[in-house]
């Protein structure tokens, strides 16, 4: 299977005093011509100031579905600790048809301490974090099989991380995207792996569609050369994170017109 070339950006939900800029950018990024939004799944700002503004994520994908018109969207990614998973399926079946079906439902272990620590979430370790994971992804599938009415559409799954015991054999049994956090070298490596894993159950690896982060930090050449090269490695969506306040998205405006000249 063949997947498109295709262009994300991540509005960062943080250092954003006002919800009405990230509204803004929103606005900007669908007219922009990118193909998916994203935001995170956080609590407390990642960057700049860690007690700056923030805002809560699914409350706002409710807020992009009306929003929007036509980029698909999501999380990037959602923190599988935080609500139980049938709550979950429930929460992304019912945006889903807010939005028409254009809903991504990315899903992660979670990692940020803070997040747990001050929200009464129990941290664990990196492990049972990957094990609870695997056990809350069989239970999202089943209540989105039971919910009526059912998802616009069968809602497409990415699975972020890249840990190769534990994390790419989800990739392989669940995931229609798989999100990495690489480099051309290691993507590969990690691809590879996955391939064995898909093997192992009978799946075709090329069914799932190859998601990588892009960051740019201003060197428009060096991030087209790497687009070019991830790409090539069979990557098709490329995605760049800005932060507000000011959610500058000269990135995405590089990469939409790269994309457009393919």
């Amino acid at each position: 299977m063949t997947f498109p070339v295709r262009i994300g950006v991540q509005l960062q939900p943080q250092q954003s005093p006002d919800y009405g800029l990230l509204r803004d950018a929103v606005l900007r990024a669908e007219e922009l011509g990118v193909d998916v939004l994203f935001n995170w799944d956080h609590f407390f700002p990642l960057y700049g100031d860690p007690d700056g503004p923030s805002f809560e994520c699914w409350t706002m994908l409710g807020a992009w579905a009306e929003q929007t018109q036509h980029v698909e969207f999501g999380p990037l990614v959602t923190c599988n600790s935080y609500r139980n998973p049938e709550l979950l399926a429930d929460m992304a079946r019912t945006v889903d048809h807010i939005s028409g079906g254009r809903l991504i439902l990315g899903l992660g272990a979670g990692w940020f301490a803070r997040d747990y620590d001050e929200y009464g979430y129990e941290f664990g370790s990196k492990g049972s974090r990957i094990d609870d994971l695997g056990a809350a992804l069989p239970r999202i599938e089943q209540r989105l099989a039971q919910l009526n009415p059912p998802p616009v559409r069968p809602i497409p799954l990415m699975i972020g991380g890249g840990g190769p015991r534990k994390t790419l054999p989800l990739v392989a049994r669940y995931a229609d995207i798989w999100h990495a956090f690489v480099n051309v070298d290691s993507y590969r490596e990690k691809s590879a792996l996955l391939a064995g894993y898909c093997a192992e159950i009978g799946r075709d690896p090329a069914g799932i569609e190859r998601s990588a982060e892009v960051r740019y930090s201003g060197d428009d050449t060096a991030t087209l050369k790497f687009a070019d090269d991830i790409t090539a490695e069979g990557v098709s969506l490329l995605t760049v994170a800005t932060g507000g306040p000011d959610y500058d998205l000269s990135a995405a405006r590089l990469l939409c017109a790269w994309r457009d000249a393919r």
